[in-house]
C-alpha cells in the first residue's frame, strides 16, 4: 500500500513537471505576452521553437528561461546571449534534471554521476534592439 500510493505520487509530480515545462504551460502563465506576438509567432511559440526578431519575452515562452546569460561585444555591439544547457555522462546518455530534497536543500540528481559533463544544445543571441539576430543548436 505504501509503495503504491509512492508511486502514484511520483507519477503525479513527474506529470506536473512535465506540463510546467511546456510551451503550453508558459503560454497560460503569461497569455497577455502571447497574445501580442503576430500569428507566425505564436505558433513557433507553440511548437516550442525561436525565430530571428522574437523579444526575450516571447523565446521565453517557447523555450523557458535559459540555464546561462553572458554578454559579448564585437564589431557590431554589445549582444546578450542565452544558453540551453543538458547533462550527460561519459558514454554521452542524457542525465534526468529533476531535484531531489535532503535536508534543508534541494539537489539536482546528476550530482550524483561522477562522470557528469554539461552539454550546452541551443544558443539564441539577441542584438542591441532586443531582438533575436542568431540561433544556433546541436544538430544531434
Amino acid at each position: 500500500m505504501k509503495t503504491s500510493f509512492i508511486l502514484s505520487a511520483l507519477l503525479v509530480l513527474t506529470v506536473w513537471g512535465a506540463g510546467c515545462a511546456s510551451p503550453d504551460a508558459r503560454i497560460k502563465r503569461s497569455p497577455e505576452i502571447f497574445a501580442r506576438l503576430t500569428p507566425e509567432q505564436q505558433a513557433l511559440v507553440k511548437e516550442g521553437k525561436v525565430a530571428i526578431g522574437f523579444d526575450a519575452d516571447a523565446v521565453r515562452l517557447a523555450v523557458g528561461a535559459p540555464d546561462r546569460t553572458w554578454t559579448r561585444t564585437d564589431a557590431a555591439g554589445v549582444s546578450e546571449v542565452w544558453s540551453y544547457t543538458t547533462w550527460t555522462n561519459d558514454r554521452g546518455y542524457p542525465l534526468y534534471r529533476g531535484w531531489y530534497h535532503v535536508g534543508s536543500g534541494l539537489y539536482p540528481y546528476y550530482l550524483n554521476e561522477p562522470a557528469r559533463k554539461e552539454q550546452e544544445y541551443f544558443k539564441v543571441v539577441f542584438g542591441p534592439d532586443g531582438k533575436v539576430t542568431a540561433i544556433e543548436q546541436d544538430s544531434r
